[in-house]
């Protein structure tokens, strides 16, 4: 809850006049407690879960033939009853999970120091926190994906993420309810070292889940504005992953590509190019 009482106290209190973007955030938070505006990352991972992955649901059902060879595993196709049952199951869990988990992690938010207060933050601000994020993300999210993949890892928790050996955009948050837990701590990681307003927060969370869908939707088109990222693994980094699934020992990233690279778990994946390419390289010779 902001402690002013009105535009002019806020305008006040901080030596000039508010932007359009802290007025709106005035008038809407003003009178909401800090615990209820952490609760809208319900809303929003709901709504991006919900709304994101449907641009490949349509191409799945409606546009397939069109885009098949932009499909990663294109002998795969996914039903409406397939896609419908993903997203029911996947939004099972953020009920009974993730909505629990939001509710009873507010303590920690406020002890790292999360903000509702004006002034907003500055654009350079939010960039340089969710590089932060991202990073702290890709790089403790790798060592804990690796212990997903042991013997114990994968049997007892991870081996549900990877029904789906073909992925979808849905399938990107299905998991068993420890791998949910457990990939939480990578998200707050970030913000917990480097503190941010909860609109950053907000922000974060929604292109988390973006990424991941992207890099579950089972396409990988040549426009994405995604492979424009130095170091980005995308969805046929990931689709790789798992396409091989229990036995791969490769490509745990979630987002980027140095730390397969660093540690050496991008082995299998860079032989398996190079002997994709020489089977093209094959065809064509063979076709001329």
């Amino acid at each position: 809850m902001l402690p002013y009482d009105s535009l002019e106290g806020a305008e006040l209190a901080l030596g000039r006049n508010l932007t359009v973007a802290e007025r709106l955030w005035f008038n809407y938070s003003a009178h909401k407690s800090d615990y209820i505006l952490y609760t809208h990352n319900w809303l929003f991972l709901f709504l991006v879960f919900s709304l994101v992955p449907l641009p490949w649901a349509l191409v799945e059902l409606y546009w397939f033939d069109a885009v098949n060879r932009f499909k990663l595993q294109p002998r795969v196709k996914r039903s409406f009853r397939e896609l419908f049952k993903c997203y029911k199951d996947v939004l099972h869990q953020l009920i009974f999970v993730v909505v629990p988990l939001i509710v009873v992690s507010f303590p920690a938010l406020e002890w790292v120091g999360i903000r509702t207060s004006l002034p907003l933050p500055t654009k350079w601000e939010v960039i340089s926190q969710l590089i932060v994020y991202f990073l702290v993300e890709d790089y403790t999210n790798y060592w804990i994906h690796r212990f997903l993949h042991s013997e114990w890892g994968y049997e007892k928790i991870h081996y549900m993420h990877h029904e789906y050996n073909a992925p979808i955009g849905f399938a990107a948050p299905y998991a068993h309810w420890a791998e949910i837990l457990v990939l939480g701590i990578p998200t707050f990681l970030g913000p917990a070292m480097v503190p941010c307003h909860m609109t950053t927060l907000w922000l974060w969370s929604s292109l988390r889940q973006v990424e991941s869908i992207e890099t579950h939707s089972g396409y990988n088109f040549p426009w994405s504005p995604t492979k424009l990222i130095p170091f980005y693994g995308g969805p046929e980094y990931h689709d790789f992953h798992h396409f091989v699934g229990r036995q791969c020992q490769s490509n745990f990233a979630s987002i980027f590509t140095y730390c397969d690279y660093l540690y050496g778990t991008d082995k299998g994946y860079r032989r398996h190019k190079q002997a994709v390419k020489k089977v093209f390289l094959i065809k064509k010779v063979f076709s001329l």
